[in-house]
């Protein structure tokens, strides 16, 4: 239980900035990716799934666009998970639990989702992890739906081109927080630590990632994304969106 009232509204915006200076293209991915639910379910009622949703980031945007959608959020780490408790209403349903375990999907309202979607959350899966994930997502999807993940996935037939665009990328994110227009993400979450409702909840986070915050990350090329989709039996893999060094890749069941 949070002790104290959390400005949700306040955490989301400071959340949005700090994303925003390593994902300058952050609002067209989500954009992106909201029309490609909107092609598949033809503007119904829908069910979405919001895969390690953190702040609900991606949750609040859908229900903008949908009025009509319900989600469900999933997170594991207790600090996001409660400020996303204050910013979204009944539509969304949120659920603990933990991606790196198999049997994650149990504790889910719904047998199958219109849309499952997921941003910049994966890549602190291991190989083996994520390609099991893509299969438990698969199984969750009813026929014709589809699977977002947008994320850190650089194109392998630009290799060069790539780091070239990493680099440029890096230096832009260092000058925003060198002039303080911006927070890095340790400097985020060293202010969450001094915040009344939020701090004691970064202790219970350090234990629900051993103290190591995350583990170390991991992103392969799109290439590798796109056949591990076909392995896990998804009828159609693809791009639907590039920046840089990141992509939106889709699948249908």
């Amino acid at each position: 239980m949070v002790p104290y009232n959390i400005n949700a509204a306040a955490w989301q915006e400071s959340w949005d900035r700090q994303q925003e200076a390593y994902l300058p293209d952050r609002e067209e991915r989500f954009i992106a990716m909201l029309d490609t639910i909107d092609a598949v379910t033809a503007g119904h009622p829908l069910t979405v799934l919001d895969l390690a949703g953190g702040t609900g980031s991606i949750s609040l945007r859908t229900l903008r666009r949908f009025p009509r959608a319900t989600t469900t959020l999933v997170d594991v780490d207790p600090v996001l998970q409660a400020i996303a408790r204050d910013s979204l209403d009944e539509r969304t349903a949120i659920v603990t639990a933990d991606l790196r375990e198999p049997g994650w999907s149990a504790a889910l309202p719904h047998p199958q989702y219109d849309a499952v979607v997921t941003a910049t959350a994966l890549h602190w899966l291991n190989r083996d992890r994520l390609a099991a994930v893509y299969g438990e997502v698969r199984r969750i999807l009813r026929p014709g739906g589809v699977f977002l993940n947008a994320d850190e996935m650089p194109d392998d037939g630009l290799p060069e081109l790539s780091k070239l665009l990493g680099e440029r990328a890096r230096s832009a994110r260092e000058a925003r927080w060198a002039t303080g227009a911006t927070l890095s993400w340790r400097a985020w979450w060293d202010l969450v630590g001094t915040d009344p409702a939020l701090g004691p909840l970064v202790r219970r986070r350090d234990e629900v990632f051993d103290g190591s915050g995350h583990h170390e990350e991991w992103a392969p090329a799109v290439s590798w994304h796109l056949d591990t989709l076909r392995e896990a039996g998804f009828s159609e893999v693809g791009q639907v969106w590039r920046g840089g060094r990141d992509a939106v890749v889709a699948a249908v069941r």
